[in-house]
């Protein structure tokens, strides 16, 4: 089995991504997708009808790995894989996107008191017409949170721009009353299977 890719390029703003990245040694350059003015985002995040939150995951990430090779080609870059990440937040089969402001923050967080819900996170690589993909599942369990602990947390900024309004790596944890899965991936990229993917590609 050959060596993993000297270099990737990572198709995300995250920078939780990038940190997740450098800890297991990965050399990576950043591949910004960005909406142009006047023309449309790279890519379109809007769930489809009747789409549950196992292919809406698969799906946008599959969408954003492509973007990024488009990108690789546009610029003439030297073709190293692009690496794309999604991560999803759902409680059933509702999926809990990034809130649009602190009253969705508020109302995601009240949803999420008390009960476990699933965050999906789908990993893909892609080099010319290969395309391999990965989702990482974990199940995690809030205790019950209060309307001042709600508050709190809103107030604190954190909940901003984080899938179901939380960041688990930060005060978010200690929410967390039980956790079975992949914590890397809960943050948004899961270490195992990427390092997996990067070895068997």
């Amino acid at each position: 089995m050959s060596a993993a890719p000297q270099k990737v390029y990572l198709a995300s703003r995250s920078p939780r991504r990038r940190e997740l990245l450098k800890q297991i040694g990965v050399a990576f350059e950043v591949l910004l997708l960005r909406d142009h003015p006047g023309r449309n985002v790279d890519v379109d995040e809007s769930q489809q009808p009747g789409e549950g939150p196992d292919d809406y995951v698969r799906r946008v990430c599959r969408i954003k790995a492509d973007a990024g090779w488009e990108r690789v080609l546009q610029r003439r870059l030297r073709r190293f894989p692009v690496l794309a990440a999604d991560t999803v937040v759902c409680v059933e089969d509702v999926i809990l996107g990034k809130p649009p402001d602190p009253s969705h923050a508020a109302k995601m967080l009240r949803l999420l008191s008390g009960r476990e819900h699933r965050v999906l996170t789908a990993v893909t690589l892609k080099l010319e017409d290969r395309v391999e993909l990965v989702v990482s599942e974990s199940r995690v369990r809030f205790g019950e949170l209060s309307q001042a602990d709600i508050e709190a947390y809103v107030a604190s900024g954190e909940a901003t721009d984080k899938a179901g309004a939380y960041a688990i790596q930060g005060r978010a944890g200690a929410f967390v009353t039980e956790l079975h899965g992949s914590y890397s991936g809960i943050m948004g990229l899961p270490l195992h299977e990427t390092a997996q993917l990067l070895k068997n590609f």
